[in-house]
């Protein structure tokens, strides 16, 4: 099930609708809860999902009995773990990109695995970038050039794996 978090807007100055909004994707609950640590430290909303059948189902694209109706939010920046049992990062990614309503999506890759024929796999399906895990404070603020890339809250993909 995903689940919202949030930091204060009113110690970052922004208001709920004009921070960043991240899906972070992970089936590590501590990989999950750091994402979300750094992301609300960097004044973003952060929604988690354990699998990528519970992101495509929050994004809209789920089988159809599952799928959440969320056509008013918007989502900058999805971060999915790369190795998840029943659907893998690149699988997610593949699913967002064929998407017509999300494959504006940027996409990062992370992994704690420097597999250069994965890297290259998921950059040329669209990838933006690949950033090896654990992810820190510094690459989260690399990040939200991806978020605030087309100026108004869009889709974005961070696919990261172990």
């Amino acid at each position: 099930m995903a689940s919202s978090s949030s930091s204060s807007s009113s110690s970052k100055g922004l208001d709920e609708e004009e921070r960043p909004h991240v899906l972070a994707v992970d089936d590590s609950l501590v990989d999950r809860k750091l994402i979300e640590r750094l992301l609300t430290n960097c004044a973003c909303k952060v929604t988690t999902a354990e699998n990528g059948q519970r992101a495509l189902e929050f994004l809209g694209l789920g089988d159809g009995q599952h799928t959440v109706d969320n056509s008013d939010l918007k989502v900058n920046l999805i971060i999915t773990d790369y190795c998840m049992p029943g659907m893998t990062g690149y699988e997610l990614l593949k699913k967002v990109k064929e998407s017509s309503n999300l494959r504006e999506i940027p996409v990062v890759i992370v992994s704690s695995e420097n597999v250069p024929t994965r890297i290259n796999k998921c950059l040329e399906e669209g990838a933006q970038e690949f950033m090896l895990k654990p992810l820190k404070q510094s690459d989260v603020k690399k990040l939200r050039y991806y978020m605030m890339r087309l100026g108004q809250p869009c889709n974005g993909m961070l696919c990261m794996g172990r």
